[in-house]
């Protein structure tokens, strides 16, 4: 379906106005004309269209969208206003009738906002497909000379434009207002342990446990500082060969997700719409399809409730074609069930399943579309399944489709591509078509805990974690959605709202990541507390957020106090993670048997570390300030004292720095430029060389013993510049080769080639000084001096000429 079609059909009439006038961006693109019109795209013609869509259409629709986001935020709060002006809840004291009323208004008029925000959503997801259409179609048809889409990407990005965080303090408030009313509209006690849903958070099952879970986007920069920070609270999870036949367990597996859909993407739209009952389908298996591991069959309902539901069951490659076509219907699997003795409940549901899963393919008319593949590192501690946090890398994601007839990505007599897993391709997926493949820029942590223990009850170090800098929410994050609309953006007619953030810079300010998360959970402890006390109970606690896990955060000093009168200055150990070893700051537990650091590097006004460089300090190690050489301090120091803590149960001591784990990967540049530094001191030592050789043949014809000295003097710096150079070479290489963090600047050999020269010239002029006034008496024949060393350095200076 053309997009004009699906936005056309979807305008809600009392915007029909403030939606974009596609149709008229589509004139000024000449899209209504023949495509043999021969008529040139002029500069007067770009202004037009740039005119247009940027400062009409985008204004308008980013300025309808803040108004009524303003508007709803005042209608929730005079909301908030009527709630507190109603009774509160007395035990044992039934309601009366004008107040039941007085709920049930209050409750319709909820509806109504929520429906105005739901149909906001989905006008900003319309406006934002849009603009992204339309620019696409100039690029592609007048984007010689001019490029406009990465311009409108920015441009939407700054608006916030179809963004989750723009409505999540919207849902939030409601959600809180929607469990106090119908708290009191049920049967008292009926719903004690209800708890309001957080909408930052997407309910999950598992194995019948109902869990909670966060989504983030993890820069590259913050990659390993997110996962070292996880290390000190849970143990790596290690795949077993069950799971990964050729993983052997040191390092982390990859993982393929192949999913299905029909060829006019329901299942995308169904799941990007949030439509009640939307279910995906997915293959699914660990490392390469050769060596035959376990494939699951994975379909994912989201129920009108909000939660998640996952039915899935093992099918042998073999019989994977033959069940989507309906030929097979997992007989042989349910036999040998059957023969194993079984319960009959577990066969049944078994051949219940299957039977589904069979019957959901065959009915949606669904086929492989897409593929996601990725390597997963997961963080659980044994037999304790209340938090378990996975973080995907190497994200990539290839076309499985048959749209193109004449061109299908896949055989269409196969279930997958062969032409991948014949091979044991791996990411990145640089033999086969590029414009088939697409590379997600971030990592992806997934954050899940039980429901149980999650009700305003985070362990701190998670609540952390989520808050810092390190991290980027993106609540609703799906591959399937975010591999569809960036392979299929031509056949899609709904993008998903993250997509602008992608073309920007994800990093964030410590400072104020930290005070905007001070900020939101401040004012959701300020809804709940008013919710609480019309209900007459405590939803949840609020304790402000200590400190960034790897910055120092404006509470820090606010709570010293606390944590230095709680935690012995003996309990220091080193930190487990790369930066650690090479920053080298020691880290303390505090009171709640978290890690912080000890102390911070200074930072200037910009956030730059300052080094010291150029100090008395690098100089002389022994008075080194520097983050490597106080760690080693401390270490020396710990290691004196025996101070060591003990381990949490469950975590083991590390045989090797996760620095140092996989395969040595260095970049050809590190090399190149310690042999260029190698080069550039031969260079010296030779030009050394050169003038040692010509002073000493000079003086040794002409009999002066002062330039034979100094010839001689600069033959052993010479030597001892090519020998230095040779092994500052050498060991940087080892250190290179060993990833150690030690610094690289070695100041002995600059300092004893500059100290070596000024003394030389300084006795030379001495000398030379002393020599010409024993020789002439006084000043009266000083010229004659000056001219005949002048003439002697002349001629010196043309034999190193020649």
């Amino acid at each position: 379906m053309r997009f004009g079609k699906t936005l056309r059909q979807s305008v809600y009439p009392p915007w029909k106005d403030k939606y974009i006038d596609y149709t008229k961006l589509k004139s000024l693109l000449r899209e209504d004309r023949p495509d043999d019109d021969d008529e040139p795209w002029t500069e007067d013609d770009e202004q037009r269209f740039y005119e247009e869509i940027f400062n009409v259409q985008l204004d308008k629709v980013a300025e309808f969208q803040t108004e009524k986001v303003e508007d709803l935020r005042h209608r929730v709060d005079a909301a908030f206003e009527k709630l507190k002006e109603l009774p509160t809840a007395e035990e044992g004291k039934p309601k009366t009738d004008a107040d039941t009323s007085r709920l049930k208004d209050l409750e319709a008029e909820l509806d109504a906002i929520m429906n105005e925000v739901k149909e906001l959503q989905k006008y900003s997801n319309l406006n934002y497909t849009g603009f992204l259409k339309i620019v696409k179609k100039h690029d592609r048809k007048r984007g010689d000379r001019y490029r406009i889409r990465p311009m409108m990407m920015v441009s939407l990005s700054k608006r916030a434009f179809n963004s989750e965080q723009a409505y999540s303090p919207l849902l939030n408030k409601l959600s809180l207002l929607y469990f106090a009313i119908r708290q009191q509209l049920e049967t008292p006690g009926a719903a004690a342990d209800a708890y309001p849903v957080d909408p930052d958070s997407q309910p999950e099952t598992h194995k019948g446990e109902k869990y909670t879970a966060h989504k983030f986007w993890v820069h590259p920069d913050n990659l390993l500082e997110v996962k070292t920070y996880i290390l000190r609270r849970l143990p790596a999870l290690v795949y077993s060969e069950q799971s990964a036949k050729e993983v052997d367990g040191q390092q982390d597996p990859t993982i393929t997700s192949l999913y299905f859909d029909s060829p006019k993407f329901s299942l995308y739209s169904n799941k990007l719409e949030r439509e009640l009952e939307a279910s995906s389908l997915r293959l699914r298996w660990y490392g390469q399809l050769s060596s035959k591991p376990d494939i699951f069959l994975e379909q994912k309902t989201l129920h009108d409730n909000g939660s998640s539901e996952n039915r899935k069951f093992v099918i042998k490659e073999k019989y994977i074609k033959p069940f989507l076509d309906g030929e097979y219907k997992m007989e042989k699997s349910v036999q040998k069930m059957e023969r194993q003795g079984q319960k009959a409940e577990d066969v049944d549901g078994f051949r219940s399943t299957a039977e589904a899963i069979q019957e959901f393919a065959r009915a949606n008319n669904l086929e492989p579309v897409v593929r996601a593949n990725y390597r997963r590192t997961a963080f659980q501690k044994p037999g304790d399944d209340r938090v378990r946090i996975s973080i995907d890398t190497d994200i990539a994601f290839i076309r499985e489709d048959t749209l193109d007839k004449d061109r299908p990505c896949r055989d269409p007599k196969e279930w997958h591509r062969t032409d991948i897993d014949n091979s044991n391709m791996t990411y990145p997926f640089n033999n086969i078509n590029q414009s088939e493949v697409s590379r997600f820029p971030y990592a992806v942590l997934e954050i899940k805990m039980k429901e149980d223990s999650n009700r305003g009850k985070r362990p701190s170090w998670i609540q952390d974690l989520m808050g810092s800098h390190l991290v980027h929410p993106c609540p609703r994050f799906s591959k399937f959605v975010q591999g569809t609309a960036s392979l299929f953006e031509d056949y899609v007619n709904r993008l998903p709202f993250w997509l602008s953030d992608l073309d920007t810079d994800i990093r964030k300010d410590p400072q104020v990541a930290f005070e905007a998360e001070e900020s939101r959970r401040a004012q959701r402890a300020e809804n709940e507390q008013v919710v609480g006390s019309f209900l007459g109970t405590q939803l949840g606690s609020y304790k402000p957020t200590r400190s960034s896990p790897v910055a120092k955060s404006y509470l820090a000093d606010r709570l010293a106090a606390d944590s230095a009168a709680q935690t012995p200055k003996s309990a220091t150990f080193p930190r487990r993670d790369t930066q650690g070893d090479e920053a080298g700051e020691p880290s303390t537990l505090n009171s709640n048997n978290q890690l912080e650091p000890e102390s911070q590097p200074e930072t200037d006004s910009a956030g730059r570390s300052t080094l010291n460089y150029g100090t008395l300090s690098s100089v002389f190690p022994g008075f080194s300030l520097s983050k490597y050489s106080r760690a080693k301090q401390a270490r020396e120091a710990r290691q004196r004292q025996g101070s060591i803590v003990s381990l949490p149960p469950g975590v083991t001591e590390p045989t090797e720095w996760i620095k140092n784990a996989g395969p040595l990967q260095i970049e050809p540049k590190v090399w190149l430029a310690n042999e260029r530094t190698f080069l550039k001191w031969q260079h010296i030592c030779v030009l050394l060389g050169g003038l040692a050789v010509s002073l000493y043949s000079a003086g040794g014809g002409s009999g002066n013993t002062l330039a034979q000295a100094m010839g001689g003097v600069f033959v052993g710096v010479a030597v001892f510049v090519g020998a230095w150079s040779y092994w500052a070479a050498v060991k940087r290489r080892e250190m290179i080769v060993q990833r150690s963090g030690k610094d690289f600047d070695f100041l002995l050999g600059p300092l004893v080639v500059s100290g070596a020269l000024g003394v030389a010239l300084v006795v030379n002029f001495v000398f030379a000084y002393r020599q010409a006034f024993a020789k002439e008496g006084g000043w009266d024949s000083m010229e004659e001096v000056v001219m005949g060393s002048n003439g002697r350095l002349r001629g010196e200076m043309g034999e190193l000429r020649i």
